[in-house]
Parts: C-alpha cells; structure tokens; sequence
C-alpha cells in the first residue's frame, strides 16, 4: 500500500473520530435539555423556591453558581498565569523546577473529594470561616491552578518562538516583551485553559459539598459587602451551587418533583456552559484581532 493511500485511509479515520465526538456531544446535550426542558420557564430560573411552591426556583443557585465562578476565576487566572509565565521564561533547569513539575501534576491528579476534605479541614474549621463561598472558591481553585499553570506555560513558550527574539532584538525589556507581545500572542490558548477550569467550576460538586455548604440563605442585594453574613455578594455565606442542588436533589429527594427539578437544573447548567464558552471565544476572537491589529 502506498503513501497516498495510507494518508487517505488515516485522514477518514481521524474524520471520523472527530464526528463521532461530535454527535457524542450533541446527543448528550440534547438528552439533557429533552429530560429539562419543560423546567425551563422564568418562574423556575428567576423563581425563589420559597415563594414559587414544590417545583420552585433556581435563582440563589444560579446566583451562587456564577458568584463562585467569578470569585474562583479570580483566583485561578492570575496564579496560573503567574505560574505559567515564571516556568516558561524565569525558571531555571534545575531540581527546583522539577520539584514544582513533580508538585503541579500530583496535584493536578487528586481526586476532587480529597480537596474537599482539605478545604473542610483548613479553610473550613482551622481558618474558621465556616461553610462559605471564599472556601469553596479556594478549594476548586486547587483543582485548577496545576492545569492552567501547564496550559499558560505551554501558550506563553509556543508564543515566544515568534516574537521573543525579535522583541529583544529591537530593544524592549524582558518585562515589555512579556507583557506586551507574548502573553497578548499567547491570549488564545491561555483562554481555553481559562474555559476549562470555568467549565469544572461549573459542575464540581465534591468539593462544594464540603466547603460551600447546602443551604441558600435568602439573597439580599440590598447590602453589598463582602464580609457581611447578609449581604448576596458576602464572601463568607454559604452557597449551594447548581451542581450541588442536583446531587442534593437526587440524593435526597427532599420534594415530591426533585426529579423534574433536578433535570431542569442540569439543562440550566449545561445551557450556561455553553453560552459561557461561547461568550469566551468570541471575546478571545476580538481580542485576538485587536492584538494582531486586524
């Protein structure tokens, strides 16, 4: 068999592959919003459960769900960046740099529940701050720091083939350099390492159960303050996220259509990952063009 041949039957191969993770996608996807779809009603997405009855309301959940996004995000992306900037261009080869490689895969491995149980055991009793969002959005960025770290410094190496000797060799500082071609050049991938961890802070519920809590208090966007025990956006009440409302649902079935709601709450859930990817894309695009000058 020849080359042509070869490379003919190895280019279907991998079509294939692809359209079949494709269809896996969308199959899983449409089974999601065929079970939930019914649910999805404003009664049930800006709904409180107290005042819209048995089958009542996501709102704190959905509430709790994206506040604890943002606040891990914006735990994540500095450190991971941060991290991914010194291994890529400061780190030395040495076995302090292996020991930080050895450090981020081990911990890129752990189970979710066993950050759980840590964020309960430090954040939870040691640092007493009970069960609360800012220990919830610590733990889960355990979880996430190692693979944004690896995918940043995968970006920001990639990046630096093209622009870093011609940067240096016009006159710019290595500082300049970095953060004015290769981080901005390196944007793209440095995104999908942020769409990743957005997507397992979306769905995690290990961690959550032990650090976030299971009960919503009622949300008062009155007081803003981060510190207060009242106030929605207070970093140190606890929240149950819709990952944790479904397990919660499913596990204890606490109302008489836990399972209608609990299959609304994944099609809700899977609905804002999607829209939550797609948003970070077409930000990525557009910035992406505004770096190239397009």
């Amino acid at each position: 068999m020849d080359a042509k041949k070869i490379d003919k039957i190895a280019t279907v191969i991998f079509y294939a592959i692809s359209a079949f993770i494709v269809a896996l996608l969308g199959a899983f996807i449409i089974y999601i919003l065929y079970k939930g779809g019914s649910m999805l009603k404003p009664s049930f997405l800006f709904g409180n459960p107290k005042l819209t009855g048995t089958g009542g309301g996501i709102a704190p959940q959905l509430f709790n769900s994206f506040y604890m996004l943002v606040v891990s995000l914006i735990i994540t992306v500095p450190i991971g960046v941060g991290a991914g900037i010194y291994l890529a261009e400061y780190a030395k080869q040495g076995p302090l740099l292996n020991f930080i490689r050895m450090s981020l895969e081990t911990m890129s491995s752990l189970p979710s529940i066993v950050i759980g149980m840590f964020g309960l055991l430090v954040f939870v009793n040691m640092a007493n701050w009970g069960y609360s969002i800012l220990a919830g959005a610590l733990s889960v960025s355990i979880l996430n720091i190692p693979s944004m770290t690896r995918i940043s410094e995968s970006a920001i190496i990639a990046a630096s083939k093209r622009v870093k000797e011609a940067s240096l060799g016009l006159g710019a500082t290595k500082w300049q350099t970095i953060s004015k071609l290769t981080v901005p050049t390196a944007m793209g991938e440095i995104l999908t390492g942020i769409i990743l961890a957005a997507g397992r802070i979306f769905g995690e519920a290990a961690a959550f159960l032990y650090t976030a809590g299971l009960s919503s208090k009622n949300l008062n966007f009155n007081e803003i303050s981060l510190s207060g025990s009242r106030s929605a956006f207070s970093l140190f009440r606890p929240a149950e996220t819709l990952a944790v409302h479904i397990w919660k649902l499913n596990s204890e079935g606490i109302v008489p259509d836990a399972a209608q709601i609990a299959n609304g709450t994944a099609a809700v859930l899977i609905i804002a990952v999607l829209l939550f990817n797609i948003g970070a894309r077409l930000l990525g695009n557009k910035l992406m063009k505004s770096y190239s000058g397009k």
